[in-house]
């Protein structure tokens, strides 16, 4: 089937903006350009030694590139250090610093002298320039410094493209599948020469870690291709001399792992396991087993929070990062006794692990730095000893909010406690009754918590434009313990339905939302779940499905990741054919009423851009109002700025036709 371009499929919605005006356009504007001007930050680290932060943030001459800088925290210099391969003038892609043992070097990756990204070697203590020490060709990531800092190791897939399933897929053309790239354990000394690659060309590693005594790894891996086989990944440990890869966990179908650390004493391993939608997001309770193989022990088990990430002690105590209650929370953890003592907790989501990490921890795991983010404050770098940090940049210092105050609401719903975010309009008056909308996240094992609006398809900014936004966290999200995430198992749109509706009428007690205004929306299973909730109700007015699936049916044999669906669904659709019906849009579709604009990237391997022409097809054919605008080149996370305006400019107007009236 051709796929139409991006001008003939929104026409419709060309013709649409143009009556609206974009729909309050000055006011649309004036937001969107505030969120264009927001510097975004990552990649934060901490020296060993607990003396300097780095951190990644756009370059300065607006391209796509991204920039490491350094600063000592206690004592910061006027402006901080640009960390680069290049001569500090020209622009480059540098990002994935790691900190040597010793606090005096530090390796990162960069594109300098080519587009190729290397692994580069910089003295922090000096001015010399950066040591290139590699000749890679392919994709390359996971930096990783050997115990005593004489190697360092990384994941390399020779010849591949590299990036994750959010990635936009390449055009599926020729014999497909014959190519696989896998990722392999590579290692180069720290002073320069030949990589040496230890695991098998056979098998894709996900993650990593480098046993205390420099002799072993441990690994999650899979065969390939990448994208699709990490929720099957097993648990090895790889011998360096010789090289030698031993499985010593299998887990079962319902559980995927992640975050594989070695005890201080190289005896025991630890990972998180636990039900994951997605690679990188990462959630579940925490196991630990001996680093010989055996039995895994769940030492987190029945704790009412997602455990995010963990960080070795001693050989029976960890620190932990938690998603809990729409925010998140660092403990310690004793794990031969359970004893837990809370260090902090707040609305935000903090981790050093994961697709998105925000928080780095210094070697005597009390010092930190993080990048704050929440709805009241922008995103800047703070650093100092845990839950006493001082900010320590400055480059959001223009920003301030244009949407009102934020607020956690809990309800039960089923018999789970659930909890969502509620975001008042800006210029809040009691006086008035407001429309409202409810963002449903991804995942769906992920969880909304507090940040800073960005142009990532956030509904947060509607609260400048005379809205309440609502952020649901229903069964299947992390925060509320793992036997909470499971709840949706064979049961997609089910109870996860139930729960948002019930958390809206949980806002309507409380807030002055009129009834009759209320819209729902959302991207990737956000976007499935509204597509689910047009064909279970007409209560909400108007609906923007964001990459969304429309029939569970078809959708596994179009999408790249095909093997993430099995421990949700307990077989696959060739197997259980009823089961994916069951909770398909598309066989409910002529229920709908509610008038739905339909958005997704033309290369979409998650979500694939068929499933919202089948949702968006069945509509047109039974009159119900929708539009489909399909982004020319796009995968599942949009990277191109424009695009993601646009997609945010369309989402505004939609809602305010039809919830403004």
């Amino acid at each position: 089937m051709r796929i139409l371009p991006l001008w003939s499929i929104s026409a419709g919605a060309l013709l649409l903006a143009r009556t609206l005006g974009w729909a309050q356009g000055p006011q649309i504007d004036q937001l969107l350009s505030q969120l264009e001007q927001v510097q975004t930050l990552s990649g934060v680290t901490i020296s060993p030694d607990g003396k300097w932060v780095t951190w990644n943030q756009p370059a300065r001459d607006n391209s796509a590139n991204s920039e490491i800088y350094l600063s000592a925290w206690k004592n910061p210099p006027a402006a901080p250090q640009r960390i680069t391969a290049g001569d500090g003038k020209q622009s480059l892609d540098e990002h994935g610093l790691v900190w040597s043992p010793d606090s005096k070097q530090v390796a990162f990756l960069s594109n300098a002298g080519s587009s190729q990204e290397q692994v580069f070697v910089k003295s922090v203590d000096d001015n010399k320039p950066a040591r290139k020490l590699t000749n890679l060709n392919g994709y390359v990531r996971d930096l990783c410094w050997s115990p005593d800092g004489k190697e360092i190791a990384f994941l390399y897939a020779e010849g591949g493209g590299g990036g994750g399933p959010l990635e936009a897929e390449p055009a599926q053309t020729g014999p497909i599948g014959a190519e696989i790239h896998n990722q392999r354990l590579t290692t180069v000394k720290a002073e320069g020469g030949d990589i040496r690659q230890f695991s098998p060309a056979n098998l894709n590693i996900y993650e990593y870690d480098w046993a205390p005594d420099g002799q072993r790894f441990a690994a999650i891996a899979a065969p390939g291709p990448a994208d699709n086989n990490w929720w099957i990944a097993r648990l090895y440990v790889l011998a360096v001399e010789p090289s030698e890869m031993k499985l010593i966990y299998q887990p079962p179908t319902e559980q995927q792992i992640a975050v594989p650390r070695w005890s201080p004493d190289g005896q025991q391993i630890g990972f998180i396991g636990g039900i994951m939608s997605d690679e990188g997001f990462v959630g579940g309770d925490l196991f630990t087993m001996p680093g010989t193989g055996g039995t895994p022990r769940d030492v987190t088990r029945g704790r009412k929070a997602s455990v995010s990430g963990f960080r070795w002690e001693s050989p029976n105590k960890v620190l932990l990062t938690e998603d809990l209650d729409g925010g998140g929370a660092i403990a310690t953890l004793d794990t031969s006794t359970g004893q837990t003592e809370r260090l902090w907790r707040g609305d935000e989501a903090l981790h050093e692990d994961g697709n998105y990490p925000n928080l780095a921890l210094a070697k005597d795991g009390r010092t930190s730095a993080i990048i704050r983010s929440t709805w009241a404050l922008a995103p800047e770098v703070w650093a100092g000893p845990l839950a006493d940090w001082r900010r320590l940049t400055d480059v959001n210092a223009s920003q301030h909010p244009h949407w009102g105050k934020a607020e956690s609401i809990t309800w039960t719903s089923g018999g789970f406690p659930v909890q969502g975010w509620l975001i008042y309009p800006e210029n809040f008056d009691l006086q008035k009754r407001y429309p409202m909308v409810v963002g449903v996240h991804g995942g769906p094992a992920g969880m909304h918590s507090a940040s800073w609006p960005s142009t990532h398809f956030d509904m947060s900014v509607m609260a400048g434009l005379g809205y309440f936004v609502f952020f649901p966290n229903p069964r299947g999200s992390y925060g509320e313990g793992e036997a909470f995430t499971k709840a949706n198992v064979k049961d997609f749109g089910g109870g996860d339905l139930r729960d948002i509706l019930a958390g809206v009428d949980a806002v309507l007690k409380k807030a002055p939302v009129d009834s009759n205004r209320i819209g729902i929306t959302g991207w990737s299973y956000g976007g499935y779940m509204t597509m689910w909730t047009v064909t279970q109700t007409n209560r909400f007015r108007a609906a923007v499905a964001g990459a969304g699936i429309s029939d569970w049916l078809s959708y596994y044999g179009e999408n790249m990741i095909d093997q993430w669906t099995i421990p949700y669904f307990g077989a696959s659709v060739y197997d259980d054919p009823a089961v994916y019906a069951k909770s398909s849009p598309i066989t409910y579709i002529k229920h709908v009423k509610t008038p739905t604009l339909v958005v997704v990237g033309e290369r979409d391997g998650e979500c694939p851009a068929p499933q919202s022409f089948e949702f968006w097809h069945a509509l047109k054919t039974l009159n119900v109002p929708t539009q489909l605008v399909v982004y020319a080149g796009e995968g599942h996370s949009f990277h191109d700025p424009k695009d993601r305006l646009d997609v945010l400019r369309r989402t505004l107007a939609w809602f305010d036709q039809y919830l403004q009236k």
